[in-house]
């Protein structure tokens, strides 16, 4: 089952379908910022979208920063049921956000910023809600969707970031590759017409492709190919026109891969360290894979966390193209 395409800055208030329904083991993700005028907003999971008479809402997420606290309810026959409050309120007006829902057979697990908040337990049919809705003082970076078509692995992760908080530097699956079918749905889709060819099919290096709504918490990149025997140095950027939020620069000539990032045509400080050394080896096949989440990238080279790097500016929505330049021979990439 392929994963619904995020929606990217949308306006507020917002309506959206959420294609296929709600499933046991899914995630909704919504990010993106607290205005400094907020007084409330609110997060809704609906039973479709109509106004008059009003759908019901399954899962109803308020924060008031006007109260100081956290409502969450669910309307049903266009009434609103008693509600629940909690007065730790955990967000900043200004700041940047990230809610998670997780969704399981009996309950919304929420958690904000990585932390555990809330647990609520179905009031409404889980088979009925068929909608999200956001409105209020955010500027709403993304509405992305998880799963449940991911591997065990994941939705173990995802599970444990619900509860307590994401890992300070969790280890990626030591088994297979990353995958690359229906749980990474950004890139194109296979083609289903003649047989691939039998023989390796190669990109054009310098390549360079658009990445169409920018990154946000969730997205990723995947890179495979491999070194030529004589390989000395290749790198990978995540750019928006000529500001460098990313560049991943192996050396073989070093043995490091170099970390920095470039705003204003100036290069930052660079990140050299790894704890397991170099994990490319000329002429050696490879797979990077590049994880964006809300505070930094996260790199594995097959299937081996290897280091993070903390986002050195916001606005990662402008991101809108990567490059891959230099001694390297290139599989697939996949945006």
């Amino acid at each position: 089952m392929a994963l619904q395409t995020p929606y990217y800055k949308p306006s507020l208030p917002f309506t959206g379908p959420i294609y296929g329904g709600l499933r046991d083991g899914q995630t909704i993700l919504v990010t993106g910022s607290i205005l400094p005028s907020c007084k409330r907003f609110q997060v809704d999971l609906q039973c479709g979208s109509c106004q008059s008479p009003r759908s019901d809402i399954a899962f109803h997420f308020n924060p008031r920063f006007d109260e100081n606290c956290v409502v969450w309810n669910f309307l049903e026959r266009g009434n609103w049921q008693q509600e629940d409050r909690k007065r730790d309120l955990p967000f900043r007006k200004g700041h940047a956000f990230e809610i998670r829902f997780l969704v399981n057979s009996s309950s919304y697990m929420v958690s904000v910023d990585g932390k555990h908040y809330l647990e609520f337990k179905h009031r409404i049919p889980l088979s009925r809600v068929d909608t999200i809705g956001v409105s209020g003082g955010l500027d709403v970076a993304a509405i992305s969707f998880q799963g449940p078509a991911v591997p065990d692995v994941w939705s173990a992760r995802t599970i444990q970031m619900a509860y307590s908080g994401f890992p300070t530097n969790p280890g990626f699956p030591t088994g297979p590759a990353f995958p690359t079918g229906p749980a990474f749905p950004t890139g194109p889709a296979f083609p289903t017409g003649p047989a691939f060819p039998t023989g390796p099919t190669y990109l054009a290096v310098p390549y360079r492709a658009p990445i169409y709504g920018g990154l946000s918490p969730s997205r990723s990149v995947k890179i495979s190919g491999n070194s030529p025997p004589n390989a000395i140095r290749f790198h990978i950027n995540l750019k928006a026109g000529q500001n460098v939020f990313f560049h991943l620069n192996p050396r073989f000539d070093e043995k490091v891969m170099v970390r920095n990032s470039k705003f204003n045509e100036k290069w930052g400080s660079e990140e050299r360290q790894l704890p397991a050394g170099m994990p490319l080896s000329r002429g050696q096949a490879f797979t990077i894979w590049i994880l964006c989440e809300m505070h930094c990238f996260r790199v594995a080279v097959n299937g081996q966390h290897q280091f993070d790097y903390n986002h050195r500016a916001p606005n990662l929505q402008q991101i809108d193209q990567l490059e891959v330049e230099g001694d390297v021979t290139l599989t697939d990439v996949q945006v």
